[in-house]
């Protein structure tokens, strides 16, 4: 089960004053499947786009949680699922252009859209505090945790995203700490069944 409060607490790193993000990049994926991809530092974005990608990244782990965003263990055969794609992506921070496209094109191939979409994928670390037992916060950190976020949401205009429809947190983030066997999944309501997707990142 997710804990709302760890949720809560890695969103509040996600603001323009208190960014935790150093990087996001994506794809702009047309009927055809064609696209067209970016990949910048965090920082170079304007006042404007910085506000409008952290709450695409916020709606994501923001959801009801263990409702539209569910805990998942990856299957034991990791070779059957993204989990090594993952884990290289997180740590190399999102850098590498080449294995950016083979998640891209994954998703391209197996994702359920109604029109036109973008994926986008935010890469930023938490340096956790430590809390006391009476849940005050304490000097020094307990963990640097390294995550990814992605989010799904079809285009309303020319590059112009609209809200997330699909989405994960990767490692999950459990009682305040990195759990490298399991992912968050994130599915909207009303939106198609992305089964198939989800059996594909899990492996199960």
């Amino acid at each position: 089960m997710i804990d709302r409060n760890d949720m809560l607490e890695l969103t509040r790193r996600m603001t323009p004053s208190r960014n935790c993000f150093f990087r996001v990049a994506g794809a702009y994926v047309d009927k055809d499947l064609d696209m067209d991809t970016f990949n910048i530092h965090f920082g170079k974005l304007g006042a404007a786009e910085t506000k409008q990608k952290l709450d695409m990244a916020k709606a994501v782990i923001f959801s009801e949680t263990n409702e539209n965003l569910r805990e998942y263990k990856f299957g034991d055969n990791r070779k059957k699922s993204l989990w090594p794609l993952l884990v290289t992506l997180k740590d190399n921070g999102l850098k590498d252009d080449a294995m950016l496209d083979t998640l891209y094109e994954i998703i391209g191939e197996n994702y359920r859209a109604s029109d036109e979409y973008g994926i986008f994928l935010f890469y930023g670390s938490y340096d956790v505090p430590v809390k006391a037992k009476d849940k005050t916060w304490l000097e020094g950190s307990e963990e640097v945790y390294d995550f990814i976020i992605c989010a799904i949401a079809p285009l309303e205009g020319e590059y112009e995203p609209g809200k997330s429809e699909f989405g994960f947190l990767f490692p999950a983030f459990a009682d305040r700490s990195a759990d490298i066997d399991r992912i968050y999944i994130y599915q909207a309501d009303g939106v198609y069944d992305n089964t198939e997707l989800l059996k594909l990142i899990t492996g199960n």
